[in-house]
């Protein structure tokens, strides 16, 4: 099965040339919140940037965190291909890993509660792929918008490798990084287990919780 996909970041020549303008229509809408998904965001609101294996069911455990999310959606990013389609994703050329942005009120939700849901949804341990899901658009990656957000995500990291190692995990091999651009994806990979509830979901966590703040790792 590894023999057949790509398991290796490929280098820029052999990217998809890609397109000079997006994908995903200009009013494109969230489907459960009817809200604008291209920015701008109002004022106040902060933007996380996470990959953690296909982004259908990670899109949906960020929206089910209800109070204090704006909007949700999924793209490609941290690759080479500008405007990138999802079936040029999926040949593994483009170098993008599939990721869920997440527009949140940090007076309402901390950023500490986006990375526990991000730990402990899926096993940041398995390189590129997660689960049966093989290939390096299903690498683990928190890409951050803040100097402040990049600190909380190592501090984290951290935090998560000392827990899950008790447990008999190996090393994290989350990509963290500031920001690299996002390229939203196709509309009807927006919201895609809303529309189709009972669609493919293959996150699957370690069991290990994330522990304590993410204020607390930084002391420690």
């Amino acid at each position: 099965m590894f023999a057949r996909k790509h398991i290796a970041m490929p280098t820029p020549e052999l990217a998809p040339k890609g397109r000079p303008s997006p994908i995903l229509s200009a009013n494109a809408e969230h489907f459960l919140f009817s809200r604008p998904l291209h920015g701008p965001y109002p004022a106040g609101l902060e933007v996380a940037i996470f990959g953690l294996g296909c982004f259908w069911g990670a899109e949906r455990l960020f929206w089910q965190l209800g109070d204090g999310i704006w909007i949700t959606a999924v793209g490609y990013a941290g690759g080479y291909t500008p405007n990138a389609t999802y079936d040029e994703v999926c040949t593994g050329r483009t170098g993008h890993a599939e990721v869920i942005v997440v527009v949140y009120d940090p007076k309402v939700l901390s950023y500490e509660t986006l990375l526990k849901t991000f730990w402990e949804a899926h096993d940041p341990t398995q390189g590129f792929r997660q689960g049966n899901d093989i290939g390096t658009q299903y690498r683990s990656a928190i890409y951050t918008t803040t100097p402040e957000q990049l600190a909380a995500a190592e501090a984290s990291k951290k935090a998560y490798e000392a827990a899950i190692a008790s447990k008999g995990y190996g090393a994290i091999t989350t990509e963290i990084k500031p920001a690299p651009p996002v390229y939203l994806a196709e509309e009807y990979h927006q919201q895609y287990l809303a529309k189709i509830p009972h669609g493919y979901c293959g996150l699957k966590g370690t069991g290990v919780s994330c522990p304590g703040t993410t204020s607390e790792a930084l002391k420690g």
